[in-house]
């Protein structure tokens, strides 16, 4: 059994958001169109008939996606670290980024799925060589 923290609502940028709205659309017109057939779960990514999808056909309308976008194909699971890279990367705080991918401590979202970039590294190092810069 999951645990409660793990069914909270997740925090979702616009962009997202809009992306789910659109299946939600379309099944509402085949749940129309198929009358009984339809199987309603409650779901947002669903088969044809709205049961839930098999993993290998959601890997498979993954990957198309990732194509279709130029992106790299990764695995699903994957693009939580990603997230997580992103944010680092934007420069979000530490403890933000650990609320929106719901981790209860704040050294599983900076040791596991954080994941720093080589130019931040070389930004750091940077902005540290300037500031201990000695004048002779």
């Amino acid at each position: 059994m999951k645990a409660r923290s793990s069914e909270a609502v997740l925090p979702l940028p616009q962009t997202c958001v809009d992306a789910l709205l659109d299946p939600a659309k379309r099944q509402a017109v085949e749940a129309a169109r198929l009358g009984e057939v339809w199987q309603p779960s409650g779901l947002v990514v669903t088969s044809s008939i709205g049961t839930p999808m098999d993993p290998r056909n959601f890997y498979r309308k993954f990957k198309e996606r990732a194509a279709k976008s130029r992106v790299p194909v990764i695995p699903v699971h994957s693009t939580r670290r990603t997230c997580a890279s992103l944010l680092v990367h934007l420069g979000v705080h530490p403890r933000v980024a650990m609320q929106i991918l719901q981790h209860s401590q704040i050294a599983v979202t900076m040791d596991i799925y954080a994941q720093v970039s080589s130019d931040s590294t070389r930004d750091a190092l940077a902005q540290l060589d300037a500031s201990l810069g000695v004048r002779l």
